[in-house]
């Protein structure tokens, strides 16, 4: 067994017996995990880990190119505190584990490509900071540096027959979501994260396919969030959306969906190019266009339209097939792909569509 399937196969292990990630239909303990409370964030002790919450993501994605050579990509790093004591004196207790998630969506060949890790916090090839945006799971890293002029988030990523390291560097400061940081996810003040975003970002990134490598350009979006509880009871998972406008605005939305696929709790923050709210996306109601289903039988509600103020909007994915499996890592599948927002044949923007909890309830 090669090292890399050992580290999947104990990762596997350490989540079965754990279960860091319990179903989202269960509580978490509130005595453990402390909760998310009103507070200002305070920067850039805040883009760095929290480990005393459950459960914290940086997740950036970006669109590369335009017309038929266009790419997506994403890289995400998840952090998740078990209920390992503290005091455990074992230096091999997993009191803190840390996934990640790498897609690259190439539409010309109509091949997604995507890679998932799992191990152990270690602080050495397995580090998430906790004083600035630094993680690191052996090769793969995002960070951010403070320059001159603007905040870059350098990264890089890998996996079989593919690699892209990029730097995304920032146009505006942090959009804090919903209430100066603190998002609601539900009626109840414990279902809420704190949340932020970094968009749009200019991205350049040098991507490596076989034996070819080319430099291509575009725009990136990063989210950051911890919480210790996100969901509320009768919850199976979420949409999301996060999409740069080509007038220089931002469009970020997400519905939380019971397994009828109602909506229990939706949001929606738009904002101008100039990072102030914009008020013509209040009322966005989530709307299936029709169904496509994956390899693994999941039927997910792609295309989908928007609708708001009696207007139509559409969102049209890169490539329909862009299921991301990770049964190595955090578990299950879900959907996580390039989409464009068209209003009729008017393309209004690119960003990312995330479709989670289709096959089974979100475990996190």
């Amino acid at each position: 067994m090669t090292p890399r399937r050992q580290l999947m196969k104990t990762a596997a292990c350490w989540m079965a017996a754990l279960s860091p990630w319990p179903s989202v239909l269960a509580a978490p303990d509130s005595d453990f995990y402390p909760r998310v409370r009103p507070r200002r964030l305070v920067f850039p002790t805040d883009h760095g880990a929290h480990p005393e919450y459950r459960t914290e993501w940086w997740y950036l994605t970006g669109w590369l190119g335009q017309g038929p050579s266009a790419m997506g990509f994403q890289l995400t790093f998840f952090r998740s505190r078990t209920q390992h004591a503290v005091d455990n004196p074992s230096r091999l207790a997993p009191q803190q584990l840390l996934f990640a998630h790498a897609a690259l969506a190439v539409a010309q060949q109509d091949v997604f490509l995507h890679a998932n890790r799992a191990g152990r916090l270690s602080g050495t090839h397995l580090r998430a900071a906790t004083a600035d945006t630094d993680l690191q799971f052996e090769d793969w890293r995002l960070r951010r540096v403070q320059r001159a002029a603007a905040e870059v988030y350098e990264g890089r990523f890998s996996g079989e027959g593919f690699s892209l390291s990029f730097e995304a560097t920032t146009q505006q400061p942090a959009l804090l979501r919903g209430q100066n940081g603190l998002s609601q996810k539900g009626p109840k003040a414990e279902q809420a994260s704190y949340y932020y975003s970094r968009a749009p970002l200019r991205v350049s990134a040098s991507v490596q396919l076989g034996k070819q490598t080319q430099w291509m350009q575009g725009q990136a979006w990063l989210d950051h969030e911890w919480s210790s509880q996100l969901l509320m009871s009768g919850a199976v998972g979420w949409d999301w959306l996060g999409i740069n406008l080509l007038d220089g605005g931002t469009l970020m939305a997400f519905q939380i969906r019971n397994n009828k696929s109602e909506s229990l709790f939706a949001h929606v923050d738009a904002r101008d190019r100039d990072g102030k709210p914009a008020k013509g996306w209040r009322g966005l109601k989530w709307q299936p266009r029709g169904s496509w289903r994956s390899q693994s039988l999941i039927e997910y509600p792609i295309p989908m339209d928007l609708l708001v103020q009696g207007q139509s909007f559409r969102l049209v994915p890169l490539m329909l097939a862009q299921e991301v499996d990770a049964r190595t890592s955090t578990g299950g599948f879900y959907w996580e792909g390039a989409v464009s927002l068209m209003q009729e044949d008017r393309i209004l923007g690119h960003g990312y569509l995330e479709l989670t909890g289709y096959g089974e309830p979100l475990r996190i």
